[in-house]
């Protein structure tokens, strides 16, 4: 884990909106604003990524918290963290290090097009 602690307010964590099992979705994207990754926090998995730096989440299937890149070391460096007008989700800038952010090995989870428009109406 990286030393460095980004500046945040942990006193705003409360105010955010969570769902019944105590979940918000974050939206991860790198420098250049390209979607990296879909994945879930709760407020610990905030205060981690506040306190390192580092993104951190918490996994639904497992039911336990993971630090991003831990085994792969492709970390997510946090570089910001914005809330949505509704409090519900969260969009966090990173920095990916390492070859990308899928398990799969590709540098996007959203690298598979599922539909694009071809022509004009």
């Amino acid at each position: 884990m990286s030393d460095v602690s980004i500046e945040g307010d942990e006193e705003l964590i409360p105010e955010l909106i969570f769902d019944s099992r105590g979940l918000m979705p974050a939206i991860v994207v790198d420098e250049e604003g390209q979607v990296l990754m879909l994945a879930w926090v709760d407020q610990e998995a905030l205060r981690r990524m506040l306190r390192d730096g580092e993104t951190w989440f918490y996994s639904r299937s497992r039911q336990e918290y993971w630090h991003k890149g831990a085994t792969s070391g492709n970390i997510q460096e946090v570089l910001s963290i914005s809330v949505d007008c509704d409090a519900d989700t969260l969009l966090i800038r990173v920095h990916q290090h390492g070859q990308g952010a899928c398990h799969t090995g590709t540098y996007s989870c959203f690298s598979r097009l599922l539909a694009h428009r071809v022509g004009q109406p």
